[in-house]
């Protein structure tokens, strides 16, 4: 059997079978562990919950609102299906223009109405996944580099370097700063490249971030745009978090709007990834962006997303779901305020168990801090934390490892993708599992306060024996050249 396997990858290519994918990350393994022991309040209740998916759920009530009102948009209902013929035909990869028109309205709106988009330059893709990797055929060669900020999406190793032979180079970032990406950093991530005869071909920032939950101030982002083109390389901008920024200041900025201000910028360099798999909650629709204000990029990457194409019939349902501009207004503000909602509550549930998280104001998760929790500073302390916590608590949580941050004991932890009752159980559980800990703490320094107590008796009890040895050997020997103390009483 083992030969027949063996024989059987001799057959398939060495991308096919090798681990390019990163399935073999704990970041996939906590899935894995979710799907054979799921959550369900009275079937499972004693399953793994899931909280390593960052999904929005929180408003598919207003969607489902609006397609009932508005049953024509689909192609599947009596009221759309008039337009069945027209949509199933063969579509050129250049999209419908009136759902790019859509998506570039929205992008917009998104961002405040501070900056527009346009739809000639929106490429779709199969998912952000897609974007990525269309973004990394299109900017570089095998073997040449990204620089990527770390922290960063798990999910990066696979759709920028599986198939496209690219490298990531990793940008070191810290916690003492909040993991603030520094021009130092930069550099010194652009030069270890150079050293190593790497070639950089760009740099790839998430904003708002994934896994962090915070958002680049603009000086940082007028330095990094600074920095890309004093380095003539590429900056691709993953924005798909954008309208999850909370209410409450710090704002989004946009790259986009960065480039429109003052600053020295050769905008053939800049390029944005976007989805509604986030800001809609639409995953699995598989709408992914490429905007892109090179035009050379435009029609590379829009050939290239003939691998990847949006069916003809979402792109029919989006283009008339984004173009109602009463229901997109609606819809952006009550999102951004359930997800504030949530985030709150969480962080307060967190914070009530003992735990904090890094300050951020964006994304559909939180970076928790359980560093005090490991019993050394290792990342095979971090692992055996995750283990307990899958297995035990039943939570899947993603170790910060797998996001390839540097300092062991961080942890993503989503909270959009589940209902309030479910969030309820999973802070409970942490809750007792952090209280459990304390109760364990508490033993072993009451156990190490008795255990230190009696090796003081004793240590007590035998220096008194060796003291009262000495002086009898110094009262009983008439010989002794050290005179007898007045403070000790002859022996007779």
């Amino acid at each position: 059997m083992a030969a027949q396997f063996r024989d059987q990858d001799q057959l398939l290519s060495k991308m096919a079978t090798g681990n390019g994918h990163g399935e073999d990350s704990p970041y996939f393994d906590g899935w894995k562990a979710y799907d054979k022991d799921p959550y369900h309040p009275t079937k499972r209740p004693n399953g793994v919950i899931q909280m390593g998916l960052a999904e929005n759920q929180l408003c598919f009530d207003l969607i489902q609102e609006w397609l009932m009102k508005n049953p024509e948009a689909s192609i599947c209902t009596p009221d759309g299906v008039e337009n069945f013929n027209g949509r199933a035909l063969f579509q050129d990869y250049h999209g419908l223009p009136e759902f790019r028109e859509a998506i570039a309205k929205f992008m917009g709106k998104v961002r405040g109405g501070r900056v527009k988009f346009n739809p000639d330059r929106i490429v779709m893709s199969g998912g952000a996944t897609g974007a990525s990797e269309t973004m990394a055929f299109c900017l570089a060669e095998p073997g040449d580099a990204f620089l990527v900020p770390t922290p960063y999406y798990a999910g990066y190793d696979r759709d920028l370097r599986w198939r496209t032979g690219v490298q990531l180079v990793h940008v070191v970032c810290e916690s003492c700063n909040n993991f603030k990406i520094t021009k130092s950093a930069l550099e010194a991530a652009y030069e270890n490249a150079k050293e190593d005869n790497i070639r950089v071909k760009g740099l790839l920032i998430t904003n708002p971030s994934n896994p962090l939950g915070n958002i680049l101030d603009r000086e940082t982002l007028k330095g990094i745009v600074s920095f890309i083109n004093e380095k003539n390389i590429h900056l691709v901008c993953d924005e798909i978090y954008a309208a999850t920024v909370s209410t409450n200041q710090p704002n989004f900025i946009s790259v986009s709007e960065v480039i429109e201000e003052d600053i020295e910028c050769n905008r053939d360099l800049i390029h944005i990834i976007y989805s509604l798999s986030k800001d809609m909650g639409f995953p699995g629709f598989r709408v992914g962006i490429v905007y892109s204000y090179n035009d050379a990029v435009v029609n590379c990457a829009r050939k290239m997303s003939s691998f990847g194409l949006v069916s003809t019939q979402t792109q029919h349902l989006i283009a008339s779901m984004l173009s109602d501009d009463e229901f997109v207004d609606r819809f952006l503000a009550k999102s951004k305020e359930r997800i504030e909602t949530r985030r709150k509550v969480f962080i307060q549930g967190l914070a009530r168990a003992g735990i904090s998280c890094l300050d951020g104001n964006a994304g559909l998760f939180v970076w928790m801090d359980l560093r005090i929790l490991l019993k050394d500073r290792s990342f095979e302390a971090e692992m055996e934390l995750w283990k307990v916590i899958i297995n035990e608590v039943k939570l899947n949580v993603s170790p910060g490892s797998s996001f390839h941050c540097l300092e062991p004991g961080w942890f993503r932890v989503c909270f959009a993708n589940m209902d309030h009752n479910t969030m309820e159980v999973a802070l409970s559980r942490i809750k007792t599992f952090m209280h459990q800990i304390k109760d364990q703490n508490r033993e072993v320094k009451e156990l190490a306060k008795k255990t230190c107590r009696q090796n003081s008796l004793k240590l007590s009890l035998s220096r008194r024996r060796v003291d009262d040895f000495l002086m009898s050997q110094i009262s009983m020997s008439p010989h002794s050249p050290i005179p007898q103390s007045p403070l000790v009483p002859a022996r007779t």
